[in-house]
């Protein structure tokens, strides 16, 4: 009898521990890891007052951040990689921010 409840135990504890890992394959700490860098990073940006950063969006996957938006010069570009690259946790930056060119606004066309 003890040996049946001592298997039901360790099949609900394996059916626990394999429910951890999301559809995307992430496990749960991965997910709350990636959340932090993202959170962080946003701050980072938001903060810099040198910079205007409001419409660069960030997401992270299993360390990789992604940034994309929008910027004035390429210098802030720069400058907005260089601050994601600061936070802990970060493996790799992939800087998809694009530099708007004087005059136009993203998306018009011109």
């Amino acid at each position: 009898m003890f040996n049946m409840f001592l298997r039901g135990v360790c099949l609900v504890a394996t059916l626990g521990l394999s429910a951890c890992e999301s559809t995307n394959g992430k496990t749960d700490r991965e997910t709350i890891a990636d959340s932090e860098i993202t959170a962080t990073v946003q701050h980072r940006l938001t903060a810099d007052r040198a910079s205007n950063f409001s419409r660069v969006d960030v997401v992270t996957e299993r360390g990789v951040v992604n940034l994309s938006g929008v910027v004035q010069s390429a210098k802030q570009r720069t400058h907005a990689e260089a601050l994601a690259r600061q936070v802990k946790g970060v493996t790799k930056v992939q800087n998809n921010i694009q530099i708007q060119r004087q005059g136009t606004r993203p998306g018009d066309g011109s």
